[in-house]
């Protein structure tokens, strides 16, 4: 939406030209407006103004005229000193719609038409007196007119009233003693009644349109206020709403217990005795305070994410969204060494990347309108982690390409339950996903799940304990137990449904069961005492380092990884032409049902 020009801007009306309001001294136009033209019994009073912003506007009350004018004599207010009263043909002076602020008094109270429900005016209901030093006081430059009449004696325009207009309507503020609501039905009557005096919506290039509001015995008509949102924010914008920011660590909002995710019972014939049995419900009684932490960990993502979904918008600097997330994490969380904290970087991967990337500390990308961006985010409580993700787009064509992928990962956790072979996971995570189909740019794709990526188990301060949970059918028949628990991720591609090693590696975490070797440079021995300080067996990436003031530590780093004490994560890529969507749930396998931990109401 276009902005308000004010001075200069161009005006369109009925039976005017553009024009622009100069300084100096009046015109002759200007003098002859200002003399008495004989007209019909309403009395007029219209005056042009430039507009001003509401924070240069001061508010003035209306100064009362002495005598009573003819029955046949239109009374105009004299229009600023820097501004020309454009006139027509007849000599009678013409008002360009757009730009200016009209105010309009009749004998008879109209009311304009309106498509809202209801129309809100806020009127004086006595009249004061403006002193000569309040009139100075008050600029040009700061006049939004109205023309205000009490009874039968007209008075000069009201200027600098703050006007403030919205999408759905135009609301126009005064100083005022009573507020009048009147419904649109009322309005339409009253404008039947009241003839063809009242004020019409005024239309101006880049302009919103104008209301004129109708309280009491008074209209005014008031200026549209530029747009607060452009345009194309408006088109991009994803369909979520505004959440507030968390200011509260969530060991302070839940003291006692925290919130729990969403309890599945166990579908499979073979796990319904469960349900009911007291032998489980006591075994699963003596790892509460294990859930708890997971729960608590849970808790932390699930706010931070409704909350970061709120604000990522194109436009925005990959690193600034990492680090922002980042930040928030640490906070409700309060963080405390290796007892809780971040589980490993923020993925934010775009497009073709499907995982394992995050922004480096030079890293100038740009989040894009027609990007698909893949958020993973982990947390940890005593180790215990909590490993989600989602993916997000601002373009509704990959809409389908993000329903195929939620649908199939939740797929994957309905299929979970103890003693289920994983390739039965992955058979069925496979059915739903291809079952999904996408358009772009005229071609039509299957969703296809990438076949070289697997959910996985996490255990104490390690992400990937062990199980692998495929995407498709044909995978090991290893059977899920009790007590696991599984990050199900699931990952639909436009491209081969294959991934390869490709980018720069940003994550990087020390081997969990590295044995002992000799580390023969001190930087090299330095900075893998600095990992195991701060990351233990969790992942870091180099972003964290630099924060750190680590320097001078990528020879030391590529040495730790030749002798095996740190294993690399390279991002993984489809081919660059493809779309890739991922969603992922932590699930704990309890005894009596499973936990879906990480289950909110946004997936």
């Amino acid at each position: 939406m276009g902005k308000n020009k004010g001075k200069g801007g161009k005006n369109k009306g009925k039976g005017a030209k553009s024009h622009k309001n100069k300084g100096g001294a009046p015109s002759k136009h200007q003098q002859q407006q200002q003399q008495p033209q004989p007209q019909p019994t309403t009395a007029t009073a219209t005056t042009t103004t430039p507009e001003t912003p509401p924070q240069e506007q001061e508010q003035r009350t209306p100064t009362t005229t002495t005598g009573e004018p003819s029955a046949n004599q239109t009374t105009q207010a004299p229009p600023p000193p820097d501004a020309k009263a454009p006139t027509d043909a007849s000599g009678v002076a013409a008002v360009a719609p757009s730009d200016t602020a009209t105010a309009t008094a009749t004998a008879t109270p109209t009311t304009p038409s309106s498509s809202a429900a209801a129309a809100t005016a806020t009127t004086p209901t006595t009249t004061t007196t403006t002193t000569p030093a309040a009139e100075a006081a008050t600029t040009p430059a700061a006049e939004t007119a109205a023309a205000i009449t009490t009874g039968t004696t007209p008075i000069s325009a009201a200027e600098g009233a703050p006007v403030e207009t919205t999408p759905a309507s135009t609301t126009t503020t005064t100083t005022t003693t009573a507020t009048t609501t009147t419904t649109a039905a009322a309005a339409k009557q009253k404008e039947k009644a009241g003839g063809k005096a009242g004020a019409k919506n005024q239309k101006g290039k880049g302009k919103g349109k104008q209301q004129p509001q109708k309280g009491g015995n008074v209209t005014v008509a008031a200026a549209a206020a530029p747009a607060t949102a452009s345009a194309t924010a408006s088109a991009v914008a994803v369909n979520t709403p505004s959440v507030p920011e968390p200011m509260i660590p969530i060991s302070k909002q839940f003291p006692d217990k925290h919130p729990e995710g969403e309890y599945m019972p166990y579908h499979q014939d073979f796990n319904l005795w469960r349900t009911t049995s007291a032998e489980q419900r006591a075994m699963e009684n003596l790892k509460s305070s294990l859930y708890e932490d997971m729960r608590w960990a849970a808790e932390v993502h699930k706010q931070t994410r409704r909350w970061a979904r709120s604000w990522i918008r194109p436009g925005m600097l990959l690193l600034d969204i990492a680090e922002r997330i980042e930040d928030k994490l640490r906070f409700l969380i309060d963080v405390d060494g290796l007892n809780r904290g971040i589980a490993f970087p923020t993925g934010l991967s775009l497009n073709f990347c499907a995982a394992h990337y995050t922004p480096s500390s030079d890293d100038k990308t740009v989040l894009r309108a027609c990007d698909v961006l893949k958020v993973d985010i982990g947390t940890h409580v005593s180790g215990n982690i909590c490993d989600s993700a989602f993916t997000l787009c601002f373009d509704p064509t990959f809409d389908p390409l993000l329903e195929a992928v939620r649908e199939a990962t939740n797929t994957g956790v309905k299929a979970c339950g103890i003693d289920v072979r994983l390739c039965d996971v992955g058979a069925q995570i496979q059915e739903v996903m291809e079952s999904h189909e996408i358009e772009i740019k005229g071609r039509t794709y299957q969703v296809k799940p990438i076949r070289n990526l697997n959910g996985h188990t996490v255990g104490p301060y390690q992400i990937h304990a062990g199980k692998s949970v495929p995407l498709v059918r044909g995978g090991e028949a290893t059977r899920m137990e009790e007590g696991d628990v599984f990050a199900i991720e699931t990952f639909g591609s436009t491209g081969k449904g294959v991934v390869s090693d490709d980018l720069e590696t940003s994550h990087y975490m020390k081997t969990f069961d590295a044995t002992h070797t000799n580390i023969r440079t001190g930087k090299a021995r330095e900075l893998l005492s600095h990992i195991e300080k701060n990351f233990s067996t969790l992942a870091f990436c180099k972003r964290w380092l630099d924060n750190q003031k680590v320097t001078k530590y990528l020879l030391a780093l590529k040495n730790l990884q030749d002798l095996g004490h740190v294993q690399p994560y390279p991002p993984l890529c489809d081919i660059r032409s493809s779309y890739v969507a991922q969603f992922e749930h932590t699930v704990a396998l309890k005894p009596t049902c499973k936990e879906v931990l990480s289950r909110s109401d946004d997936y």
